[in-house]
């Protein structure tokens, strides 16, 4: 994701070199060793911290916008102008609705995004979505996903949720009721190769979005994704919400725990509105290359070998799956339910709710019991190949306690992962055999 406006440029900075004379250095030393010992450590101190601040590149470096836009492909895009505000306003608008919503999607050209600002699209609210369109994976299925967006009505900006400016013009120009934070360098595994993105979406980029949100007049209430990640490496199941978070498995899991922490402290100083919502392995049409049931979909029709990840005990991974229709349900129901924050300029006026609910089916399945529904769907025999579990920060199950969803959210999924997977596939093929023939064989493809 992109950083500030400014950046820091790693590697062209250059220190200059001292041009202290050994006499002086050692009058300096002689006033030092009469100091009280309180204050030469003090010197002392500041002396080291100071010596790191100059020798070491700026920390903003590591996560600025020229290093992400280098390892995600982000694109620059302009934004601004008469013209570009009058299409943010109109797709902002509710439609003819008195108390009709004005909703900010972050991540809208993702998976989730995509579902969810379409859902409050056809009931009559007014969204906008914002995107930046990295290369984590595929940028032409999040493309296609914006056109899908773009005909029902809704203007996806393209630009970074850490673009600060960019952010202060969205809230200058319309004034959002709610804002659904989806935006987020997602995946476990990704975090090996490029943990600084992780730091800088999830981290970050929720900071940037919840100070827009604070300042805002009025402001919004916000609902974000966190994930079930956060449970880490509990063995108490199912998980709950009151259950403990502090033993993260990966990194991914440890950014969306810290998010939760960060937006408790915006609700406690600004009287934000903030629903975290944890996401248990989301699947569907227009899903994710990266997740699992995608890409065993496409080595399986490949006749390339799908590996099964098998446990210590023998056991194999399972996963709350839940179809995207009930998450969607799940988050049209937080926005209803949200609640008024109470801040205005950047000031507290009263308390706010802040709410975090599970989202998950409840009916964990294992991973080659998966690998058999998409056997029976595409008619193709699978090549299993079963591995050792790596450690990579991949856990061996998940499994949703709903109750708190049920009871305040009326959240109750209703889509079993065989008809859910029937209706991915036939997706699926529909999308990549519509590619093909567009694109002959070198169309794009699922990686």
């Amino acid at each position: 994701m992109d950083a500030d406006a400014a950046p820091s440029t790693p590697g062209k900075w250059k220190m200059e070199k001292p041009h202290h004379h050994y006499r002086h250095r050692l009058f300096l030393l002689h006033r030092l060793q009469n100091l009280p010992k309180l204050a030469f450590w003090t010197f002392f101190a500041f002396a080291l911290f100071l010596a790191v601040f100059l020798l070491s590149p700026s920390p903003r470096s590591h996560f600025s916008s020229g290093s992400v836009r280098r390892s995600l492909g982000v694109s620059a895009a302009p934004w601004g102008g008469p013209a570009w505000e009058k299409r943010v306003r109109s797709s902002a608008s509710a439609r003819g609705v008195s108390s009709g919503k004005s909703v900010l999607v972050t991540g809208a050209a993702g998976f989730v995004g995509m579902h969810v600002a379409a859902a409050l699209k056809r009931r009559g609210d007014g969204v906008l979505g914002l995107d930046n369109f990295n290369a984590y994976y595929d940028p032409a299925l999040k493309r296609a996903r914006r056109a899908l967006l773009d005909r029902a009505g809704v203007f996806v900006v393209e630009g970074d949720i850490n673009d600060a400016a960019l952010l202060r013009k969205l809230f200058d120009v319309v004034p959002f009721t709610h804002v659904v934070h989806l935006a987020a360098q997602a995946g476990v595994r990704h975090a090996l190769a490029d943990p600084g993105s992780y730091i800088h979406s999830n981290v970050a980029g929720l900071v940037a979005v919840l100070e827009a949100a604070k300042a805002a007049d009025p402001q919004p209430a916000v609902v974000w994704a966190s994930s079930s990640s956060v449970y880490g490496l509990n063995s108490k199941v199912p998980f709950s919400e009151a259950d403990r978070t502090d033993r993260p498995a990966s990194l991914y899991a440890a950014t969306k725990k810290a998010g939760e922490e960060i937006a408790h402290v915006y609700n406690h100083i600004y009287g934000l509105s903030i629903t975290g919502l944890r996401f248990f392995t989301v699947y569907g049409p227009w899903g994710r290359p990266d997740m699992a049931y995608f890409f065993f979909t496409r080595d399986i029709l490949r006749g390339k070998p799908v590996s099964i990840f098998e446990c210590p005990d023998h056991a194999t991974v399972a996963r709350d799956f839940t179809y995207i229709d009930d998450i969607v349900r799940g988050c049209v129901a937080a926005v209803d339910h949200a609640g008024k924050s109470t801040g205005s300029g950047g000031k507290k006026h009263g308390s706010a709710p802040f709410r975090i609910y599970n989202l998950g089916n409840t009916s964990p399945v294992s991973v080659s019991d998966l690998v058999s529904i998409l056997e029976q769907l595409l008619k193709v025999k699978a090549v299993k190949k079963l591995v050792k579990m790596p450690r990579n920060g991949d856990v061996q199950f998940t499994h949703a306690n709903i109750t708190l969803a049920q009871k305040e959210l009326r959240y109750r999924p209703t889509t079993g992962l065989q008809s859910g997977l029937k209706k991915f596939v036939r997706w699926y093929l529909d999308y990549y055999s519509s590619s093909l023939s567009k694109h002959g064989s070198k169309g794009r493809t699922t990686n």
